[in-house]
This record gives structure tokens, C-alpha cells and sequence, in this order.
């Protein structure tokens, strides 16, 4: 499968962008069970809480959602469907999403089992953190450039 990588400039990034989203839409549609209808929820919900955010197609296809840097990834197995957010330790995580690669310094993941229920107000909360955590993360590097 091809990967899409957006370019940093211009129609490229959008073209990149829309490639990457095509890349995501078709690993929904070839799951085709929980997972895959797992996967589009939480993409919906990560749209909800930063609609301007970027997908990303990486690693020999994992889909990425990035504003300022990664917010989280998508990764789908057997038993779970993973969100990995790439600042995660950083995060306040008051609803205790984060159930798994919890020892780690930096990232933090959520694995959602199929029948679990999302509390999709926490989630978006905790999009939006990352997202808050990548811009200043941004701006401190404006700031000392």
C-alpha cells in the first residue's frame, strides 16, 4: 500500500492530506468489523474536537491525526483498536482514559476492546489537551529560535 506524506507548504500539505484521509477510509472499509467501525468513531470524534486537524498516513500505514505535531495514532489489532498519543504522559487524564503503555515516559495509550463504550466527552478533552500541549510546545520553540 502507498503512504501519503503531506508536504510541508501549500496545496501539497492538502493534496498529502486527502490522500492520507482516502489511505484511512479504505483501512475502515477493509476491516469491516468492529474494529473498523471503532476506528471511524474515534476519527469522528478526534474531527469534532479539532476540526482543522491533519491526517497522516505513516509508518507503512498507520493513520496519524496531528495539529502542531501527533495528537495520537490509530492502530488496529486483533483484540483492540489503540489509540497512542504521542505526549500522553504530559496530559492531565482526570476520566483515566489511558489504560495502557503506562510506564513509558512520553507516550500513552488507549486500548478499546470491542463493546467498550467511549466517554467521548473525556476523549475530546483529552484531544483538545494534546493539541493545546503541542502549540505551546511550538511556540516555546518560536520563542527560543
Amino acid at each position: 500500500m502507498k503512504t501519503a506524506v503531506a508536504a510541508k507548504k501549500g496545496g501539497a500539505k492538502e493534496a498529502g492530506a486527502a490522500s492520507a484521509s482516502k489511505l484511512i477510509d479504505g483501512r475502515i472499509r477493509e476491516l469491516g468489523d468492529w474494529r473498523g467501525e471503532m476506528l471511524a468513531r474515534v476519527r469522528g470524534l478526534i474531527k469534532q474536537a479539532v476540526p482543522d486537524v491533519i491526517e497522516e498516513w505513516k509508518w507503512r500505514g498507520v493513520p496519524v491525526w496531528e495539529h502542531d505535531g501527533i495528537i495520537c495514532t490509530g492502530e488496529t489489532y486483533k483484540e483492540v483498536v489503540k489509540l497512542t498519543f504521542a505526549k500522553g504522559a504530559a496530559l492531565d487524564d482526570p476520566a483515566g482514559l489511558f489504560n495502557s503503555s503506562l510506564d513509558g515516559n512520553v507516550r500513552r495509550a488507549i486500548d478499546i476492546r470491542q463493546g467498550e463504550k467511549i466517554n467521548e466527552k473525556a476523549l475530546k478533552a483529552l484531544i483538545r489537551a494534546a493539541v493545546e500541549l503541542n502549540g505551546a510546545k511550538k511556540a516555546a520553540k518560536k520563542r527560543s529560535a
